[in-house]
């Protein structure tokens, strides 16, 4: 009786195992599936953003200037208002879209006598000047190249919050991967010696070059 009621028992924790085992496995892998791409991308520009100085391209400017229609300047007319932020109208902007080739949403800040609307963006920098008296337009475009584009990308600088949004969803995957590999690495450590030396490598790595080299 003793001997049936210890077999059960181990077959009862060995399939409790089997059934984490199976768990951790599929949650690993699909973590990583999930992270794989993201992960590519941020370790590329990792080493790009450790070495912008070398990369960095040379930036184009693109300057543009043009006159509003007269219906449109009725739109943005001076007054008396104080300083604000605030949307162009929604057909002055598409007007500002389609002649500039810019964006024409957003806040822009308005004054009294000019609309300025900032276009900040990955891998560049943009803005639109309209002055209230005479309709006079002028707007810049400048981009930096790809490298800038993925550096920034990799920053979340002006990327918007859906980007944001990605970044939040790709780290909890990545934490998970990384959780996972390490409770993966538990079960298997026994049969693999050098486990648990190799962690402790990873470790004592980073922090013993930021204690000497970082100051």
């Amino acid at each position: 009786m003793h001997g049936t009621a210890r077999l059960k028992q181990q077959q009862k924790k060995k399939s409790a195992k089997s059934f984490w085992l199976k768990q951790l496995h599929s949650w690993h892998w699909i973590s990583s599936a999930i992270s794989l791409i993201g992960l590519l991308l941020f370790a590329f520009t990792g080493i790009t953003l450790n070495h912008a100085a070398d990369v960095e391209g040379s930036p184009q400017t693109i300057e543009k200037s043009a006159t509003l229609p007269n219906d449109l300047r009725k739109l943005i007319a001076p007054d008396d208002a104080a300083d604000a932020k605030k949307p162009l109208p929604a057909l002055v902007a598409a007007w500002v879209e389609k002649t500039t080739g810019q964006r024409g949403g957003g806040e822009a800040e308005w004054s009294a006598d000019e609309i300025y609307l900032a276009l900040p963006r990955p891998g560049g920098d943009g803005w639109v000047s309209i002055d209230r008296n005479d309709g006079t337009v002028t707007s810049e475009a400048t981009s930096r190249g790809w490298v800038s584009y993925l550096n920034d990308l990799h920053k979340g600088r002006n990327t918007g919050t859906v980007w944001k949004w990605f970044i939040d969803i790709f780290s909890v995957a990545c934490f998970l991967f990384a959780l996972t590999g390490l409770l993966l690495l538990q079960l298997h450590a026994k049969k693999r010696p050098s486990t648990w030396p190799l962690v402790a490598i990873g470790l004592a790595l980073p922090a013993v070059l930021a204690i000497i080299f970082i100051h």
